[in-house]
C-alpha cells in the first residue's frame, strides 16, 4: 500500500510512519521538516500546509490511504480538497476533547459533540475540541463515511512523550525530590485513565489501513483508576518510600494545577467533571482489531527512554524538586 503522512517529522506521524514501513509499504511524509527528520526508509517531501502550493507535488500521484494528525480546520480542508480524488481512503486521528460531556464514564461514539470552531485556524487550546470537531466534518464531507476513519484518541503517551505526561510519575518515582524518598501524589480514588501507548495507536492505523475499516471509533489505552496507574508506576521504578497521597482540593488551594502543565500532577482531573474524560468506551475499536499492551510494559520502556533525559531537568507538566519537597513541608506543617 502507499501511504501519504500528512506530518511524520515529529512523534505521532513518525510512528504511525515507522510502523507502515515495518509492514512493507510505501511510505511518504510531507511536512515542512521543522521538527526533526523521517525515519530511514521513508520518502520526504517539504510542504507547508499553510501554503496554497502545499500539496501540489504529492497531488500528482494516487494514495492508498493518507493519514492526518492535524489540529488546524483549514490544513485539513485543503489537503482533503487536494487529495480526495487521489487517496482512497482519509484516516484522521481527532481526540476525545470532541466531545460535550466529561463527567460520565462509558461514553460511546454517539455521544453529543462541542460545537464545531468556525474558522480555519485553532489560535490556542483552549478551543482545541471545538477545531477538532471542525477537521472531522471536513474529512467526512470530502471522503464520505465509506472512504474516512476518524479515530478519537484519549491521551497518547509512551516512550518520546515530551508532554511529561506519562513519563512524569515514573521518573519522579524513580528519583523523588524529597530526601527519605517521599513522593507526593492526588488523593482520587474514584478517578479513571486511560493511556494509550502511541505504538499501540500508530500499529492500528496501519493494521485498519491493511483490513479496510471505516467509522468513527474511540481510542484509548485499558481503564484503570488513577491509584492503579500509580501504583504501577512506582512498580516498574522500584519505588518503595512513602508515598503521600493529598487532598485535591489543598493542591489547588496551593497552586498545583490538574492534567499538564508547569507546577502540575499529570493524569490528575477535578472530579466529578471529569469522571468520564478518560473513561470512555472504546469496544467498538476494539472489536474491529485494537489491541494495546499492558499498562507496565508501556510506563516501564517510557522509564527507560526517561533515563536517557534528565529526570529533574525542566518538564512541560509536573512538579519541580523545590515545589514537591515545598508543597511535604507545607504538608507536614
Amino acid at each position: 500500500m502507499r501511504f501519504l503522512i500528512l506530518g511524520g517529522t515529529a512523534w505521532l506521524g513518525g510512528t504511525v510512519a515507522t510502523a507502515a514501513r515495518h509492514h512493507g509499504h510505501r511510505v511518504t511524509c510531507l511536512a515542512r521538516g521543522e521538527t526533526g527528520s523521517v525515519p530511514d526508509g521513508i520518502r520526504f517531501v517539504q510542504g507547508d500546509r499553510t501554503r496554497p502550493d502545499a500539496y501540489d507535488s504529492v497531488a500528482a500521484e494516487d494514495w492508498d490511504v493518507v493519514v492526518d494528525v492535524s489540529r488546524q480546520p483549514g490544513q485539513v480542508a485543503s489537503a482533503v480538497a487536494a487529495l480526495r480524488e487521489r487517496a482512497g481512503s482519509y484516516t484522521f486521528v481527532s481526540s476525545g476533547n470532541v466531545y460535550a460531556e466529561t463527567s460520565t464514564p462509558g461514553g460511546l461514539e454517539s455521544a453529543e459533540l462541542v460545537g464545531a470552531l468556525a474558522g480555519d485556524v485553532m489560535e490556542d487550546m483552549e478551543s482545541y475540541g471545538e477545531a477538532k470537531v471542525a477537521c472531522e466534518r471536513r474529512v467526512l464531507e470530502g471522503f464520505g463515511p465509506e472512504r474516512s476513519l476518524i479515530l478519537r484518541s484519549g491521551l497518547i503517551g509512551g516512550p518520546g512523550d515530551v508532554s511529561d505526561r506519562s513519563g512524569y510519575w515514573p521518573a519522579r518515582f524513580a528519583q523523588p525530590a524529597a530526601d527519605d524518598g517521599s513522593v507526593l501524589v492526588p488523593d482520587v480514588p474514584g478517578l479513571l485513565t486511560q493511556l494509550l501507548d502511541v505504538r499501540d495507536l500508530a500499529e492500528w492505523i496501519v493494521d485498519a489501513a491493511e483490513d479496510g475499516t471505516r467509522g468513527v471509533y474511540n481510542v484509548a489505552g485499558e481503564t484503570v483508576s488513577l491509584v492503579e496507574y500509580l501504583a504501577v508506576a512506582r512498580f516498574v521504578a522500584g519505588h518503595t518510600a512513602r508515598v503521600v497521597g493529598v487532598d485535591p482540593h489543598w493542591l489547588q488551594e496551593h497552586g498545583v494545577e490538574p492534567w499538564s502543565g508547569p507546577r502540575s500532577l499529570p493524569l490528575w482531573l477535578p472530579l466529578p467533571e471529569y469522571g468520564g474524560f478518560s473513561a470512555r468506551d472504546t469496544s467498538a475499536a476494539r472489536n474491529a482489531g485494537l489491541v494495546t499492551r499492558p499498562l507496565a510494559d508501556t510506563l516501564a520502556d517510557t522509564l527507560r527512554w526517561e533515563r536517557q533525559r534528565v529526570l529533574n531537568g525542566p518538564r512541560r507538566a509536573g512538579l519541580s524538586d523545590a515545589d514537591e519537597v515545598a508543597l511535604l513541608a507545607a504538608l507536614a506543617a
